[in-house]
């Protein structure tokens, strides 16, 4: 071989290889991503002063990373809420607003899932972790996708590359874990029984728009241990990098998909619907605890993730990296309501450092609304309705009984942070209630929201908590005695019955 060809091949393979003087490649020095999604969830950490719950391990990585103290989720139910973590798109945008739908539908041109860029830039992309309860491979996505394969959204849908474990050689890597213990489920009692700390029900602080009794007191409790158990899991991931030597390069972002399973939580858009849970810890960048108050939409997780791996945001995106100062923060969080089950709402909301305003286009329906899934898993709602039909509740939590809803709430974060007093009529509060208004015009001037079209129901997965329900009713009727007690029957054990019934 002539010296000129041999000189050039060794600069061929010194420039493929991208080696560094430490005899890492610069791939390997790209940082790995692990993006950790618990479910139904509010603010309800230890740092961020929920009582009578110890959580340590999110502790730590508050105290050494950000803790962003204002994140809030556009839509208060999983599937929306992943569909926009999952493209940097507010869901009413890209057609996903509605729960479980357009499962059979590609996303429209130019959106793309975000594991499509970094698969592209060297990444491998990894779904679920053996070390979790139920292997933490929840994806939930309103548009057509699945979990492993090639992506180019017209014949391919793949998603991921692999399952449940990350390991040296999968550098770098973006890992997407999801903690399902803190859902609604039959697991709760095992988890609490099996706890070395069970959380005290005479120790919790219970809203004033829950009526304090025993049961809905140990409803509360037991939802305390499921995240105890879920932070006990996050440890588990976080031993495992270090075990492997992988815990400095990574970039560890930890967020709630949407907030508490319970009265106003999970499909309301207040604060206990909407306000999650935001940690991102990255040991060879970020050494000092700072709590960071900006306005953080959950879609923004998604130019978070991208920035953190060098890839340029696609223009199309309605999210912003929140590793770096914003010189142009936002003054507003725009969030959806629309279709959960057989319930459609068309609520809409805008959050900002002290203010929320709802406007809800669908009136004439209860909060308690009586969807057929929630009839199995919230205690809370069968105590208070019993309450509340005997007069025994306060004017606050008897609104969530109210047969309609306003047109229009308004109401101060700081001053009234569980929102009790609807200020949308009081004289003093008319400008800010125009200003949320003119918030409210504008998103929708700049963006087309697809939930406030007709909705088609074809598009949509069957409520198939209602047909399990109706049949309870019918041939079980000492089941739904249970729930009216606030006893939850098991909602798992009844639906395989069902399902084995209707295969004959």
């Amino acid at each position: 071989m002539k010296p000129t060809a041999l000189f050039l091949l060794l600069i061929f393979i010194f420039i493929g290889c991208k080696e560094s003087s430490d005899g890492s490649t610069e791939d390997s020095k790209k940082p790995n991503i692990l993006f950790i999604l618990s479910e139904d969830m509010s603010t309800d950490l230890e740092c961020y002063g929920m009582q009578a719950v110890k959580t340590p391990v999110l502790n730590s990585l508050a105290k050494t990373g950000i803790q962003f103290m204002n994140a809030y989720g556009t839509n208060s139910i999983c599937s929306p809420s992943r569909s926009n973590m999952m493209t940097g798109v507010h869901q009413n945008i890209i057609n996903a607003q509605h729960h479980r739908s357009n499962r059979n539908i590609p996303l429209q041109n130019p959106y793309k899932p975000i594991t499509y860029y970094l698969r592209k830039a060297g990444y491998s992309c990894i779904l679920g972790n053996n070390l979790v309860r139920g292997r933490g491979r929840k994806i939930d996505l309103n548009f057509k996708h699945k979990a492993l394969g090639n992506w180019d959204g017209e014949t391919e849908f793949g998603l991921f590359d692999k399952t449940n474990e990350f390991n040296v050689k999968d550098q770098p890597f973006f890992a997407q874990v999801t903690l399902d213990v803190t859902h609604r489920g039959d697991w709760w009692n095992n988890i609490r029984s099996k706890s070395n700390h069970k959380v005290d029900p005479d120790n919790v602080k219970l809203p004033p728009y829950l009526a304090d009794t025993k049961i809905i007191r140990e409803d509360w409790a037991k939802y305390l241990d499921q995240i105890e158990y879920m932070d006990y899991e996050v440890g588990l991931l976080l031993n495992d990098l270090e075990k492997k030597g992988m815990r400095d390069n990574t970039i560890i972002i930890f967020i709630g998909d949407n907030g508490r399973s319970n009265i106003r939580g999970k499909g309301y858009l207040y604060e206990s619907g909407l306000h999650l849970p935001l940690i991102v810890n990255w040991p060879a960048k970020i050494t000092k605890g700072k709590k960071d108050t900006r306005l953080v939409a959950s879609f923004d997780v998604a130019a978070t993730i991208l920035d953190a791996a060098g890839i340029d945001l696609p223009e199309y995106m309605t999210a912003k990296s929140i590793l770096k100062e914003d010189d142009n923060p936002r003054k507003y969080i725009y969030s959806a309501r629309d279709l959960w089950d057989e319930v459609l709402e068309q609520s809409r909301a805008i959050t900002t450092h002290q203010y929320r305003y709802i406007k809800n286009n669908i009136t004439n329906q209860s909060h308690d609304a009586h969807q057929a899934y929630l009839e199995f898993y919230r205690p809370a709602v069968h105590m208070m309705r019993d309450l509340n039909n005997k007069g025994q509740l306060t004017a606050t939590q008897a609104t969530f009984f109210a047969d309609k809803k306003p047109k229009e709430e308004l109401y101060d974060l700081v001053n009234d942070p569980f929102e009790t007093k609807n200020l949308i009529t009081v004289p003093e509060y008319k400008t800010v209630a125009d200003t949320m208004r003119g918030y409210y015009l504008d998103w929708n001037t700049e963006h087309y929201d697809f939930g406030l079209e007709p909705i088609n129901w074809n598009h949509l997965t069957p409520a198939y908590a209602l047909e399990l329900l109706n049949w309870l009713k019918q041939e079980k009727p000492e089941v739904i005695k249970q729930m009216q007690q606030g006893i939850e029957p098991g909602f798992a054990k009844y639906n395989k019955e069902f399902q084995q019934i209707n295969k004959k």
